[in-house]
């Protein structure tokens, strides 16, 4: 019998700045594909729905308005590659309502991106990548992703990272 052992894995950027971090969304937005889930948190302000924005606009040919989910807790959004699911779970006040959003569903087949995701660790996929963003100035940032080791992120992360890498 075969065992596997998990190792969690992470990378931290350099402090960005507004431009680099719609950068850095592009760039992780060409490497996700469908059933992956972005796990992002930190504070009011930090740039989780700025970062999601830059995100699902550079999968759009066409790339349309994004608001935030806050009120609605779910938006989705077309692609030329498939559906985007982009939630919003700060106002939800327990997990039962993850139930009725079809979350569940949406994580085999979408990608899922997820602002204030604690109430949906217990039913995220274990292979979610994990954002934590941190406001390190008036106009700057530091993102640190962690995930548990596997294939599914360490290539795709090692092809982004070099270009963020924190020094």
């Amino acid at each position: 019998m075969k065992e596997f052992i998990l190792l969690n894995q992470t990378f931290e950027t350099h402090s960005i700045n507004e431009k680099e971090m719609a950068e850095l969304a592009r760039q992780i937005g060409q490497i996700i594909q469908f059933d992956d889930t972005l796990l992002l948190s930190g504070e009011i302000g930090a740039g989780k729905s700025y970062f999601c924005r830059k995100l699902i606009q550079s999968r759009q040919l066409y790339p349309e308005e994004v608001p935030s989910p806050t009120f609605t807790l779910v938006q989705t959004y077309d692609t030329n590659s498939g559906e985007i699911w982009h939630v919003d779970l700060y106002r939800l006040t327990s997990a039962e309502g993850l139930i009725e959003l079809g979350l569940s569903e949406a994580f085999e087949e979408k990608i899922c991106l997820i602002e204030w995701p604690d109430l949906a660790l217990e039913i995220a996929p274990e292979n979610a990548l994990n954002l934590e963003i941190w406001i390190t100035g008036e106009q700057q940032r530091k993102v640190k992703f962690s995930w548990t080791c596997s294939n599914t992120w360490n290539k795709r992360i090692e092809a982004i990272s070099k270009n963020f890498i924190a020094k």
